[in-house]
């Protein structure tokens, strides 16, 4: 369990490499990242390579007992390429071009651009085959950063088409699985196919779903691109990439396949800005949202399996959100520990100095532009001593999982039905539920293999298949925990409704099927009682189903004397030796927690009293990680427990590790 830093050395004099360099050795950093943005300074002109101030630099870091890690510096392709090749640009659905200026211009399916990849990206791993102190690789940087997964030229179309034919094999096939009949859409060829542009109304959901899926795997395509050649000059080089938080343009799972480490950037103050719903509380502008961050680092964990990295950690301010308060006291290590807990190895804080020029000068870095210490050089430094401290740990061992799909987050995405539905805010109501009783959960996709898992969370499998019916139906009779949330198997594969009723090929799991939906604004009642009790109601919003149970019991009813008052909104079914819940709206935190905890006590899940809110545990290897990301201040009860970081009070924006596992029957009191 490491701490790094990104750095720039091309952005400052050489006379000050050696000392920028020293002091992060003296910091406790292992690992630095550079180049990701580098090609025009390698080579100014095409053909014409400058690699020794790079050269340099890795020497540098080697000799100060640290590693590097490289990256492959297509993110941002040099203007004079973009002259000689301008069919390399992007395009908008309208056709205006993306112009050079910024960073992620390209098209991935340019097969110019393929080749000038594939020429830069051989230079770079021929000339640091060998080099000791190169420890690895990131491919690219933030794939899709900026809306940029999806681009609409010629290139593309012509990609889409191929894609499309591979698929379906026939266009007859792509207008049955489609549904062309509906507004006159039937194709007579592939050719006639075209990337969604402006339309008068809504695009056919499953033309944009399967132009997801295209663009996607465009990127997929790409990537391995990289890391072939980077694995055919070194196989002993690791090769990752640096995703984005919350990001729904790219399947980060397919991406995962072919990288040795996932990696991704972290931005809690930012993130609680621009990806989450509402407006963030004074705490989460200072510190962010533990479970905002937590999914990520979930996600991103279960992506391969096995530890992941933070290739970019806020290290202070940044630049991108509406507002830039200063983070916390202590905020900076605190979510180096936070991801530790959650199976980090490694944690890079972006920048190790705040840059002079160009778009991010009003990015923090550790260092001030000046080369002085900044707020989270303190933090970087303390977090480094301490996780050296508490040496190696095991990985991640989560007895839950929630199941995650990018293709229902496309297909929610198109046809949200409300406009305050949101798929990520969705997810975040059961999985905040979890982590709110000190569970640790995997995100994982839902063909991965649950037979592991004591109870499985499932929020919104919109898109069912008569495969995953039949596993998670063989998962829950072997003595598997489900719960299902709403808009679960209305769709199949393709992005049209079944023939059956809701929730389609899981209806004999569940014991009851969908009579009628709404999706319901605030002015609305929004209250679900439990059955059979007039006076235990709870809160929910946005979506709600009535069912009508065969086999399953009722365990929830609606509320209020509305139209739907007395019709079931949830119920439960036992299955051979486990059993399915079935929960048919969106529930706020109270009934997120009363259906988390029976089920967590069903499976035999050990879990705290509920935590409040911004406080967490995290618990890997035997050590147990308690983070405060909130102003308050908070003792621990966990009986006789051993302390290596901290006590059992957690100051504000504070952390505390325990070297035993401590969440079966931990309380917490606000001090």
């Amino acid at each position: 369990m490491t701490i790094g830093v990104c750095y720039f050395p091309e952005h400052w004099p050489r006379e000050r490499w050696e000392r920028d360099v020293e002091e992060m050795a003296a910091a406790g950093i292992e690992y630095v990242r550079m180049a990701e943005f580098s090609w025009a300074v390698l080579e100014p002109e095409r053909g014409e390579f400058d690699f020794e101030w790079l050269d340099e630099a890795v020497e540098l870091v080697g000799d100060h007992g640290m590693q590097a890690v490289l990256c492959t510096p297509t993110a941002t392709p040099p203007k004079w390429l973009v002259d000689e090749r301008p069919e390399i640009l992007q395009e908008e659905p309208d056709g205006t071009v993306r112009e050079h200026g910024s960073r992620r211009h390209y098209c991935f399916n340019s097969r110019s651009y393929r080749e000038e990849t594939e020429r830069i990206v051989t230079k770079l791993a021929d000339r640091y085959a060998d080099d000791p102190h190169v420890a690895g690789w990131q491919t690219d940087n933030e794939f899709g950063c900026h809306r940029t997964v999806r681009c609409y030229c010629d290139d593309c179309a012509d990609a889409f088409r191929a894609w499309l034919a591979e698929k379906y094999g026939s266009i007859e096939a792509l207008n049955e699985a489609w549904g062309n009949a509906f507004w006159s859409q039937r194709y007579t060829a592939f050719e006639e196919v075209d990337p969604p542009g402006p339309t008068p109304a809504e695009h056919h959901p499953s033309r944009l779903l399967d132009y997801a899926r295209f663009s996607s795997d465009s990127v997929v395509d790409y990537n391995r691109l990289h890391v072939d050649l980077l694995r055919e000059r070194n196989p002993d080089w690791f090769v990752t990439h640096n995703f984005m938080g919350r990001f729904p343009t790219l399947d980060a799972y397919a991406v995962s396949e072919d990288l040795d480490l996932v990696s991704w950037d972290s931005y809690p103050t930012g993130f609680v800005q621009d990806r989450l719903e509402g407006e963030p509380t004074p705490d989460q502008l200072r510190a962010g949202d533990p479970d905002q961050v937590g999914m990520d680092h979930d996600l991103y964990r279960s992506a391969l399996g096995r530890p992941f990295w933070v290739m970019e950690q806020q290290p202070g301010d940044v630049n991108w959100p509406p507002h830039c308060p200063q983070p916390g006291e202590g905020a900076m290590r605190l979510w180096a520990h936070h991801a530790t807990g959650h199976g980090a190895d490694a944690v890079l804080y972006f920048r190790w100095r705040r840059c002079l020029e160009g778009q991010e000068q009003y990015h923090a870095g550790l260092r001030n532009g000046d080369g002085s210490p900044d707020r989270g050089y303190h933090d970087a430094a303390q977090a480094a001593e301490e996780l050296a401290t508490i040496g190696d740990v095991d990985h991640v061992d989560a007895p839950v999982a929630l199941l995650f799909d990018y293709d229902d987050l496309w297909a929610l995405d198109e046809q949200p039905h409300a406009p305050d539905f949101d798929y990520w805010s969705l997810l975040e109501a059961f999985y905040g539920a979890l982590r709110a009783r000190g569970v640790q959960v995997d995100v994982v996709h839902p063909s991965a293999d649950l037979a592991g898992y004591d109870a499985v969370v499932a929020p919104a499998l919109h898109l069912v298949t008569a495969d995953l019916a039949d596993r998670l139906t063989a998962y829950v009779e072997a003595g598997g925990e489900l719960l299902l949330g709403p808009r679960t198997g209305v769709k199949d594969a393709y992005n049209k409704l079944r023939p059956a009723p809701q929730p389609g090929p899981l209806a004999d799991l569940v014991g009851a099927t969908v009579d009628q939906h709404e999706s319901l604004p605030p002015q609305i009642e929004t209250r679900v009682r439990r059955a059979g009790d007039p006076d235990d109601t709870y809160a929910f919003r946005t979506w709600a189903e009535w069912l009508d149970a065969d086999a399953a019991s009722p365990l929830l009813t609606y509320a209020g004397d509305g139209v739907a008052s007395g019709r079931t909104a949830a119920v439960r079914n036992a299955v051979g030796d486990g059993s399915a819940v079935y929960c048919g709206v969106w529930p706020a935190a109270d009934l997120a927690d009363d259906l988390v905890r029976p089920l967590l006590e069903r499976a035999g899940v050990s879990h705290s009293d509920r935590l409040p809110d911004g406080l967490r545990v995290c618990e890997r290897g035997g050590w147990t990680w308690v983070t405060n990301f909130s102003s308050g201040r908070y003792r621990i009860a966990a009986g006789d427990v051993s302390w290596l970081v901290g006590d059992a009070t957690v100051e504000a924006f504070d952390v505390a590790v325990a070297d035993d596992g401590i969440v079966d029957g931990l309380s917490v009191d606000r001090l």
